[in-house]
């Protein structure tokens, strides 16, 4: 059984009286453990098939299986918890908010936690020292460069040891060597930790770099 299996996924959004298949009658299967990118230009639905597969946004049609359970047969309560459990987001945009400091940030994910704010907080240091970040923990995130608050947003996204990172455009705005960093830092969580990693890039060169590629035209989807 895969850990992932997109059925038949449809999403059409309607605009006036335009309807638009954002996503075109999908289908996938992704193992634990991969690596896999999805590469395509703007407005091809490659960040809207990563927010149904991350039960952000509802299909018009069709089915996203976890475990071989179909997510959106989940009330809104379990919804909420596959995302927060199951899930590691990393959004286009690093989305700190500026009047915290860089753990504070990390921490975000670990309100509702039930594990002691100290083991929290060690574990938020621990991250921000793998992502490169030992000496800007207490700094404001308002007072980091872009690439540094886009490391804060990766530990984040790892703080309740999801099983599942999705990246969208994780790179998109970094220099070269800052791609590397976080690119090398990917290929660790996914190799040791076993971590299954989804990236959506319009960069061919960085989907090169992943285990599997597929490419998304018009809302369909194909093996590079």
């Amino acid at each position: 059984m895969s850990q992932i299996e997109i059925i038949d996924i449809t999403k059409i959004y309607s605009i006036d009286s335009l309807n638009i298949n954002a996503v075109d009658n999908v289908s996938l299967r992704v193992e634990k453990g991969e690596f896999l990118s999805i590469v395509g230009h703007s407005g091809s639905g490659k960040t809207t098939l990563i927010s149904i597969i991350g039960g952000i946004i509802r299909p018009s049609s069709g089915k996203i299986l976890f475990d071989g359970t179909d997510i959106f047969s989940f009330n809104d309560e379990k919804l909420s918890g596959y995302r927060s459990e199951k899930i590691g987001f990393m959004f286009q945009f690093s989305s700190l908010l500026p009047i915290l400091t860089a753990k504070e940030n990390v921490l975000l994910p670990c309100l509702f936690s039930p594990a002691k704010r100290s083991d929290n907080e060690k574990k938020a240091i621990e991250y921000l020292n793998m992502v490169g970040l030992s000496d800007k923990i207490n700094a404001y995130s308002s007072h980091l460069s872009g690439g540094q608050q886009r490391r804060v947003a990766i530990a984040r996204a790892l703080m309740n040891d999801p099983e599942v990172i999705l990246a969208d455009e994780p790179t998109g705005d970094l220099d070269e060597k800052t791609e590397a960093d976080i690119m090398k830092f990917f290929k660790i969580m996914n190799e040791e930790r076993d971590i299954t990693f989804i990236m959506v890039t319009h960069n061919t060169e960085l989907a090169r770099q992943t285990k599997r590629q597929l490419k998304m035209s018009n809302g369909s989807i194909k093996e590079l």
